[in-house]
């Protein structure tokens, strides 16, 4: 093809091509940094492996394995409760949004307050959090103490340490969704609140079918990133507890790094499986979430 035949089939498609030019370098990121990876453990948990030495074929017997594991179904429990428990972050955001949306003196300040769990890291707040439960100087402790007379160990006791990090990390995720709705708040159109105010329309009727139509956006992020967190829960469950007491603060996550990448865990196809699980769990929101988008936008 001569240079003249190029320039002109470039002149030609050249609308056509630009857009996929310009993905390109993330779609081959994507492909090798996350695409690879996951048919890479897919391969892997079909395989018996220490990582180190040569792999033994053995079909799906990992999987087999992993369903009569009680530690398995544990796991999978305390993800369903962190699913559950971690929603809770959405109208906890959009109610501290609502309180900061405010025009008064010092709101800035109560502002980046409120914005500051966001910015530090998991593992400051799993710290922070392990000493207010701490048994012998833990603000909790001491308060339950003087209300009813006795301590309670929270990370200590199996049915309340689940409960306990899952609070830890609420904190953070509530003030993210704060933040994603104080962005909603502020692109909200004034017509519409106008127009509803001169209907006579105010408090819950006002905030019901004016302003959280509004926040839809932004409650469709919240709940995506919301729900991820939920079924990745690591860094907390590690710093906190460390999957105790007795593995029962495990979650599929932790369970798989004991597994697989702990001081004593040589199983990687085991944890693969593990893996695996957990990523069609998250496929399986994560789709559902993108198929109603589709439709409210078709619908829109």
């Amino acid at each position: 093809m001569s240079h003249r035949t190029q320039a002109s089939f470039w002149k030609k498609n050249q609308r056509a091509m630009a857009p996929w030019l310009f993905l390109a370098p993330g779609m081959i990121m994507f492909l090798i940094y996350v695409i690879y990876p996951i048919c890479q453990s897919v391969w892997i948990s079909f395989y018996e492996w220490d990582g180190l030495g040569p792999k033994t074929w053995i079909g799906g017997q990992n999987y087999v394995d992993l369903l009569d594991d009680d530690s398995f179904y544990t796991s999978l429990k305390n993800n369903i409760i962190w699913l559950v428990l971690y929603l809770l972050a959405i109208p906890a955001g959009l109610a501290v949004a609502l309180l900061l949306n405010q025009t008064v003196t010092g709101i800035r300040l109560y502002k980046s307050l409120f914005f500051f769990p966001f910015v530090i890291s998991q593992v400051v707040v799993g710290l922070i959090f392990t000493w207010f439960y701490a048994p012998d100087f833990g603000l909790l402790p001491n308060i339950i103490k003087g209300l009813t007379g006795s301590e309670v160990a929270v990370l200590a006791d199996e049915r309340y340490a689940t409960l306990g990090i899952i609070a830890a990390g609420l904190w953070p995720q509530t003030a993210y969704c704060m933040i994603l709705y104080l962005t909603g708040l502020n692109n909200i159109s004034s017509e519409q609140v106008e127009a509803a105010r001169m209907d006579n329309a105010s408090g819950w009727s006002m905030l019901w079918n004016i302003i959280i139509p509004q926040l839809r956006p932004a409650t469709f992020i919240a709940l995506v990133v919301t729900v991820i967190g939920a079924l990745r829960s690591f860094d907390l469950v590690s710093i906190m507890t460390a999957g105790g007491p007795y593995g029962s603060t495990r979650v599929l996550s932790y369970f798989m790094y004991e597994q697989s990448l702990s001081e004593y865990g040589t199983a990687m196809g085991y944890g693969a499986a593990i893996a695996v699980v957990l990523f069609a769990i998250m496929l399986v929101f994560i789709s559902l979430f993108i198929v109603r988008m589709l439709s409210q936008e078709r619908n829109s």
